[in-house]
C-alpha cells in the first residue's frame, strides 16, 4: 500500500495501520495475487469497500470508472441492475463506461445475450428535460463503445420489458420490450429501484458488485445474510476465473 499510495500523500506508518485492518488486509491479498478475490462489506459501508480496492488493486486496464450493478434472480428471470451504489449523478460518459462494464458481468454470470435499455421517465422523446438529454447521450456514448449490443434509450421501465408497450412506445427498437440490463440515470433511482424488486418483487439481489477494479472486490449490503455472503463469494470466484484468463 505504501509503494501504490505514497505519491498520494499515504506514510509507511500509515501504510501499516491500515494493513493491520481486515478489510484492507483483504485486498492487499489481492492486489499481490496471494488471493483472487475479496468479499466485504457486513460491516463496511460500499466507499469503504471500493477505497480499499482502490488502495491495493487498482483499476483494470483502460478502465477510469468504478461502478457496481446488482444481480437480481427470481426463478429463471435473471436481470442486471446499475449503477446502484457508486456513482451518484453519473455523466454521459459514466453512464457508457457503467453500462459496457454492466453488459460484459451479464454477459459472464447470467449467461444470456445483454440487450440494454437507458431508463428514464421519458421514452423516445414525450418529455423535454436536460435529464432525457443526459441519458439520450449515455447511450450513444455507449454506442460508440460497444456496437455490438443491443441497447436503447431513453425508455420508461414499462417500455423496456413489456413487448406490447413496446411496441407502441418504441417500435423497431433493439432493446425494447426485451431488456435484461438496465441502466439507471442516477444512484436514486438504481438504489430505489433494486430494493423495491428484492423486497416488494421477492427477487434476491446480488450485490452491489463492484465493476472496474483489476481484481474482484465485491461489496455486499450491510443487511446481508450468511446465504448472500456464501452467493457473493461464488460469484466472486466466477469473476476471478475471467481476471486470471486476462491476465
Amino acid at each position: 500500500m505504501f509503494a501504490r499510495r505514497r505519491a498520494k500523500g499515504l506514510d509507511r506508518d500509515g501504510a501499516a495501520a491500515l494493513a493491520s485492518q481486515p478489510l484492507y488486509f483483504a485486498a492487499a491479498l489481492v492486489g499481490l495475487g496471494e488471493a483472487d478475490a475479496s468479499v466485504a462489506g457486513a460491516t463496511h459501508a460500499t466507499a469503504e469497500v471500493i477505497r480499499a480496492g482502490l488502495y491495493c488493486v487498482g483499476t483494470a486496464p483502460g478502465i477510469d470508472v468504478v461502478s457496481s450493478m446488482f444481480l437480481m434472480v427470481r426463478g429463471e428471470a435473471v436481470y442486471s441492475f446499475a449503477d446502484c451504489g457508486v456513482i451518484p449523478e453519473p455523466d454521459p460518459r459514466q453512464l457508457a463506461a457503467i453500462a459496457a462494464a454492466t453488459v460484459d458481468n451479464h454477459l459472464l454470470l447470467a449467461g444470456t445475450p445483454p440487450r440494454v435499455a437507458f431508463l428514464s421517465f421519458s421514452t423516445k422523446g414525450s418529455a423535454t428535460h436536460p435529464k432525457v438529454d443526459k441519458v439520450c447521450a449515455g447511450l450513444s456514448a455507449f454506442r460508440a463503445l460497444r456496437p455490438d449490443v443491443p441497447a436503447d434509450g431513453e425508455l420508461q421501465f414499462d417500455a423496456a420489458v413489456v413487448p406490447e408497450i413496446a411496441e407502441r412506445k418504441a417500435p423497431g427498437s433493439p432493446a425494447a420490450g426485451a431488456a435484461n440490463v438496465f441502466v439507471f440515470p442516477d444512484l436514486d433511482a438504481g438504489n430505489i429501484a433494486y430494493k423495491i424488486t428484492e423486497r416488494l418483487g421477492g427477487f434476491q439481489a446480488f450485490g452491489p458488485l463492484i465493476q472496474g477494479l483489476a481484481r474482484p472486490c465485491l461489496d455486499l449490503s450491510r443487511g446481508c445474510s450468511a446465504d448472500d455472503i456464501v452467493h457473493v463469494a461464488v460469484i466472486a470466484s466466477v469473476m476471478a476465473g475471467r481476471a486470471r484468463s486476462a491476465d
